[in-house]
Parts: structure tokens; C-alpha cells; sequence
């Protein structure tokens, strides 16, 4: 069966050549009968042999305790007075959207006003609601704080990045329906608020006049629209309509008082964009370029324009290396003028990973050795002095500022072994704990540690051990990703202490390149063909484990996810022989025809287009799926767990399924004998979006699997298991 269903599943380029030598395009059919017989014969296979036993269930019980409790952190948003919450336990397992004042919100038993329950709505509805976000307008009835009356709520169906919108009263606390309310179908949309009857929209509007369709390749809007309450969407004015061959194209406002202005955003790939700003007038739009380096990172912020570089940029009057922070006068750099002030440069150690504002400050979050410091610097003379109150050795992350009326500051901080505490405070006096978690192991004798290995090029890779000080050498989980610049840092994984490192198992995490860690060029050199130092540095960590006595090949596991589930796929193919078992995990496998699938053709820019023979000639060298050869009973590869989702539509299922059918056409057997031998266990959850779990029960469930396959591969070697 050669033939692909038109499904929008699997989307492809109309008139594409069908790649006739797969023999399993039929499995892309993402909701077909045959495919979908195929998935839920392998899911029974998978739950006999793995989803049973007494760890099985402690292992499912306890990550379920930790996802439902309680004691989680309420993190919160504010959104004028009030701060806004989106929680999920137990009794209400597809969540609340909620919101408190702050002063209850810093006692220890929050009051709550409950805005949505979306239990209640998915019953009322029959529909599988997931939460994906909520947009609230800010209305400015008189001087102070804004008021918060409306808010455009996206919700998915099972968990996939497409959503419906739909506008909502938080007043009355009801829906506001067509044609009074903004409503928008399932796709994936864009939109921002203009006003209280306005809002800019880019969405799948259907084929325009010349019949080009909306969205482009990559299933993103191409077309941005300003839309007003009481009028079809159909009628809706056009702002702007890029390419298909973009990757999206976004309109936003910002609605700070003396600063109102409208930007627009055309992303010609995943690290290109085109910014401007939009000035309505009699004769129209017009659009004004703010002329900043399309792969840098840039932010208008009241009369002045920040721009973080991500590759060395010449600037006429200045020279800025990548990864630096560099500021200017707005007005003037619109005009020609490239005098700035530089307010970051990064160094062999230290990186820029983010920067945000308060009213009076500047918040510089950087990395030094993957360890993270935090800055302030005045915004009148660029002074910087710490924030108190913080603990050493912690992984700082800033999840709330107010950057027009005080100097709050909301902070999180956690490491591998230090449960995550929320910060509350402000910039003058500092910051003090509010809210934490509870430990959910027993870390006393735990402790993490960080080393370095070296690749095949001679860089030093950095990568953190986490295990039980009575623990010498044993079964190791190594977890990685290494792309799209996403940097990992020590965090506290309640689930991984549980489920592993008190049981026995050594955890580590792998800082190699293709992510941020030490700013752009660590993931830079790894784009296109470049490609093979993510895997190269993977393996340097793998063998550094090895020779420094912690395992040994046979009890080393790796796990990943997304593009860290490319990179399962390329040590199972490229790197067998390093490891006892992997766990691959909603990933991209075949790299001939990702780009032709869902998302796909956004992620070129890091990956390379497969149809131009030059690049698909440093593709080809790793692309798992076309690697796969017949077993060889004498050198058996790890066994794999392979786990995905029908419901992502961001990474397409059809990766997973393939390689594992053109595993087993080559000889893998799916039944487990014992350590060793060359095995694959499949399980695909037909609802649960990229992240693969609709909600806890599913999340706690996968991570169950995960985790009693490895006790039952790397962890029974040499040991009872």
C-alpha cells in the first residue's frame, strides 16, 4: 500500500512525488482503519507485557501522586488586579482556569474564583477539551491598574496544537457566542486584542481571491487579518499576507499608555523573521521595517528597541558578536541611527537565556557553565546590582514581571535534588520565598554533579550526574535533546527521583550542542550540516560514562523526545553498540519526508530540505529511517521503546509508526526475551497533542511505561531487577 489518504493528518504538497520505495506510506494515514488496527494491536502487545506487575502500578501511582497533588505550585499570571491560575489535579483532571487577589494569593490557602471549569464544559459539550491558553484584554477605564473584562480562550481537541478560540466574559463568567463574541474554528490561529471590538486574527481563512490558501507549508497562518465584533470573519480587512513558502505570519498591539503601537512579525523560517511597525493613516497601512538582523531577537519597549544577536551583525557605526544585548533609541534607529549601547556580552563560559522588565529595571537572566545568574540594570543608567534573597547553585527562572506600575518580581528556582520554590518580591528589597513543593523523594543522600566529555572535534561537553551517594555504578539514564537552541538546566524532576534515582538508578543530562547553553553559536554550528555534532557529542557523553566506571553499555539507557526522539532514533541506527536500551519518544525519524508532514516544513532551517541533493547528502548520513538494516543476530541493537500520539499534529505519528514496521519487516521482534536482545515495544496514544498526555492520568501512565522498561532492560542487568 503505497497510496497516502488526503487526510489532514497527512498533509502533503499537492502534486508531491509519493517516495514509492516506502512500503509503508499507508501508516501516515494518521486516523485511517488499517492504521489505526495497526496502532491498537501494538498498543495491546505493549500494555501484556509492559503495563503489569507491582512496580508497574507503584511506578503509575506514584508519578500520578506527583502530577495531582495539591502541592504543586499555583504559578500565577497577573493580569491587572488579579492573578490568573490554570490548575489540574485529581478531582478536576482537565483543569480550572482560575483567579485570586494577591494578597490571598500569599497566604498559604488561596481563595479561588473558578472561571472555567473545563470538566464541566467537555461533559456539557461531549467534546475531549484540552486547555491550550487564555488572552485577556487590558481596558483602561481610569489611571491605575487596567481592568480585565474579556479574554479569547483556546481550547484543543485531545491535546493537538490546532485550536478552537472563543471569546469569554469574566464579568458574567459565560461564553460569549457568535456572531456577538469572536469565535474561531479549529486551526492554528493567532490573535491578539486591539480593543474591546477588535482583535487581529491570522487563521485558515479558506483560498484567497487567487486561490493560494491561507496558511503556509507549514500549516501557519500566511494571512493577518483585523477583525471586528459583529462582522464575518469573511469580511474581515486583510493587514498582511506573506508567502506559503513562510513559516507563519503574526500581527500583535501593544497597548502601553503613550507607547501604543502595532508590530508585525513574517517569519520566512523557524530563525528568520521580518519585523515592523504598522501605522494606520488616511491612505492606509504602512509598514515602517525595523531593520534589526532578521535572526536576532528584538523588542520595542517604550521608546527604546533591544536587540539580542544570535550571529555576528555589522551595524555601520558598531560591530555586535552573537549573543549580545545591544540597546538603541527607537525613533532614531528607525531613521538610520545604529549608535547603541551594548548591555550584555557573553564570553567562552556565559550566555545571555533571557531578559524582561520591570518598571524600573532590567532583567538579565544568563548561564555561566549551565548554572544560572540573575541581573539587574537600571533602565535610567544601566547600573546593575543582584537580586537578594535568592539561593546559590539554583536554576533561576522568571515567570512574572509587571513592567508598567511596580518593580515585582515573581522568580522560580530549583536544581536536580532542591524542590522548586516560587520567589515573590521587587527589585529594591528582594526577593522571599512564597510557595514551594514538597519533596517528593528523599534527596538527603542524593547529590548532583557536573563533568565534562569530550567530543570527536575536541569541544567539551558538559553533562550533570545525578544519583544516591551509596550508588558507585549502575543502571544510567542518559537524557538529552540538542536543538532549536533549548537550553536544559538543572531542575527538580519529581517523577525521575521517584521512579528512578531512589531506586537505585543514576540520572544524567546531557548539555550538547544544538542547544543554547552557551549562547547562539552552540547551536549554530549544528544546523544543517552541521548536524552530526549533536550525535557525536551524545556519544562522547555516553562513552565518558562508561570509562569513568559509572555503567557499562549494557546498563546505559537513553531517552528523548521530539527532536530528541531524532536523536533516539539516530543512536539506534548510528550508535547501537553504546547502549543496553532507548526510549524514543514522539519523534521525527524520517528525515526524507519530514518537511512534508504537519510542521514539518518549518523545522528546514535546522534540519535542511530533503529535496535539494546537496543537503539531502548530509541528511541522508544520519536519517534513522532510512538507516534501519536487517537484524544481525549477532550484534543485536538495544531494545526500544517507542511511544507517540495520533493526536500531535506538530510532529507527524507516521515517524514513529513507520520505523517501527520497517523494524519489525527486518527482523526486531516485538516480544521480549531477555536483556539484550534486539526487541521494539510500540505504544501510541490516540489522544494527548506533542507533549502525548491529555491530562495527568495519561502523563503519569507514559512515564509508568517508560520507566518499567527500563528496570526491565538496563536495570536487570546483573541484579534481581
Amino acid at each position: 500500500m503505497t497510496d497516502v489518504q488526503q487526510t489532514p493528518g497527512a498533509q502533503q504538497t499537492p502534486g508531491e512525488q509519493q517516495t514509492p520505495d516506502d512500503p509503508y506510506l499507508w501508516l501516515e494515514d494518521v486516523t485511517g482503519d488499517e492504521a489505526l488496527d495497526w496502532v491498537r494491536a501494538h498498543n495491546q502487545l505493549t500494555l501484556q507485557r509492559l503495563a503489569t506487575g507491582d512496580r508497574f502500578d507503584e511506578l503509575n501511582a506514584g508519578a500520578l501522586e506527583v502530577l495531582d497533588t495539591d502541592a504543586r505550585i499555583p504559578y500565577p499570571r497577573r493580569r491587572g488586579e488579579y492573578l490568573y491560575n490554570f490548575w489540574r489535579d485529581a478531582e478536576h483532571p482537565r483543569g480550572l482556569w482560575r483567579r485570586t487577589t494577591p494578597e490571598s494569593y500569599a497566604t498559604d490557602a488561596p481563595e479561588w474564583d473558578v472561571l472555567i471549569d473545563l470538566d464541566r464544559v467537555a461533559a456539557d459539550e461531549d467534546e475531549n477539551w484540552v486547555w491550550k491558553s487564555a488572552q485577556t484584554l487590558r481596558e483602561r477605564p481610569g489611571p491605575g491598574r487596567p481592568v480585565c473584562r474579556r479574554a479569547l480562550i483556546s481550547l484543543s481537541r485531545g491535546g493537538a496544537d490546532a485550536a478552537v478560540v472563543r471569546e469569554f466574559d469574566l464579568e458574567t463568567w459565560s461564553w460569549v457566542p457568535a456572531p456577538e463574541g469572536f469565535v474561531l474554528p479549529e486551526n492554528k490561529s493567532g490573535v491578539d486584542w486591539i480593543d474591546r471590538d477588535t482583535i487581529y486574527v491570522g487563521s485558515d481563512f479558506g483560498p484567497d481571491a487567487d486561490g493560494i490558501p491561507t496558511v503556509t507549508d507549514s500549516g501557519y497562518p500566511r494571512v493577518a487579518k483585523r477583525w471586528r465584533r459583529g462582522t464575518a470573519l469573511a469580511d474581515a480587512e486583510t493587514v498582511f499576507a506573506g508567502s506559503v513558502d513562510d513559516v507563519s505570519v503574526s500581527v500583535s498591539y501593544d497597548d502601553t499608555p503613550g507607547f501604543e503601537r502595532h508590530f508585525l512579525d513574517r517569519a520566512t523560517d523557524f530563525y528568520n523573521a521580518e519585523s515592523y511597525e504598522l501605522r494606520y493613516g488616511p491612505n492606509g497601512v504602512e509598514q515602517v521595517r525595523i531593520d534589526v538582523p532578521t535572526d536576532s531577537l528584538s523588542i520595542v519597549h517604550h521608546d527604546r528597541l533591544y536587540v539580542l544577536t544570535k550571529s555576528a551583525w555589522d551595524a555601520g557605526e558598531s560591530a555586535y558578536d552573537a549573543g549580545t544585548l545591544a540597546v538603541f533609541d527607537y525613533s532614531s534607529f528607525l531613521t538610520g541611527d545604529r549608535t547603541g549601547t551594548v548591555l550584555f556580552t557573553p564570553d567562552a563560559h556565559t550566555s545571555l537565556e533571557s531578559f524582561s522588565f520591570t518598571r524600573s529595571h532590567l532583567v538579565l537572566v544568563t548561564l555561566r557553565d549551565v548554572r544560572t545568574e540573575l541581573t539587574l540594570l537600571r533602565l535610567d543608567d544601566w547600573s546593575p546590582h543582584p537580586v537578594a534573597g535568592l539561593p546559590e547553585l539554583s536554576t533561576v527562572s522568571v515567570i512574572g514581571t509587571d513592567s508598567e506600575f511596580s518593580d515585582e518580581l515573581f522568580l522560580t528556582a530549583s536544581g536536580y535534588t532542591q524542590p522548586t520554590s516560587l520567589y515573590y518580591g521587587d527589585t529594591a528589597t528582594g526577593v522571599r520565598p512564597l510557595k514551594s513543593l514538597p519533596s517528593f523523594f528523599d534527596a538527603t543522600n542524593v547529590t548532583a554533579t557536573q563533568h565534562f566529555a569530550t567530543s570527536a572535534d575536541g569541544t567539551r561537553i558538559p553533562y550533570f550526574v545525578v544519583k544516591r551517594d551509596d550508588v558507585a555504578a549502575g543502571p544510567t539514564l542518559l537524557y538529552g535533546y540538542g536543538g532549536f537552541e533549548v537550553s536544559l538546566t538543572p531542575d527538580y524532576s519529581a517523577i525521575a527521583g521517584r521512579s528512578w534515582i531512589s531506586r537505585g538508578g543514576i540520572y544524567v543530562v546531557a548539555n550538547i550542542r544544538g542547544g543554547g547553553e552557551y549562547g547562539p553559536d552552540w547551536h549554530t554550528q549544528t544546523q544543517l550540516a552541521g548536524r552530526h555534532l549533536v550525535y557525536e557529542d551524545f556519544a562522547a557523553v555516553a562513552r565518558a560514562l562508561v570509562a569513568d566506571g559509572l555503567t557499562t553499555p549494557e546498563q546505559l539507557a537513553a531517552q528523548g523526545g521530539s527532536n530528541g526522539g531524532l536523536l533516539m532514533g539516530v543512536m539506534y541506527t548510528s550508535y547501537p553498540e553504546l547502549f543496553g536500551a532507548l526510549v524514543c519518544q514522539v519523534p521525527l525519524l524520517d528525515m526524507r519526508r519530514y518537511h512534508r508532514l504537519l510542521a514539518g516544513a518549518s523545522w528546514m532551517a535546522e534540519y535542511g530540505d530533503p529535496d535539494d541533493p546537496d543537503q539531502w547528502e548530509f541528511i541522508s548520513t544520519y536519517s534513522p529511517y532510512q538507516r534501519i538494516t536487517p537484524a544481525q543476530p549477532d550484534h543485536p541493537r538495544p531494545p526500544l521503546l517507542m511511544t507517540t500520539s495520533t493526536r500531535d499534529d506538530r510532529v507527524h505519528p507516521g515517524h514513529a509508526r513507520k520505523f517501527v514496521a520497517r523494524l519489525e519487516d527486518s527482523g526486531q521482534r516485538h516480544d521480549h526475551r531477555e536483556p539484550g536482545v534486539s526487541t521494539v515495544d510500540y505504544y501510541e496514544n490516540i489522544e494527548g497533542g506533542h507533549g502525548g498526555a491529555a491530562d495527568n492520568k495519561q502523563s503519569a501512565f507514559k512515564s509508568a511505561l517508560a520507566y518499567e522498561f527500563l528496570w526491565r532492560t538496563v536495570g536487570a542487568v546483573g541484579r534481581a531487577g
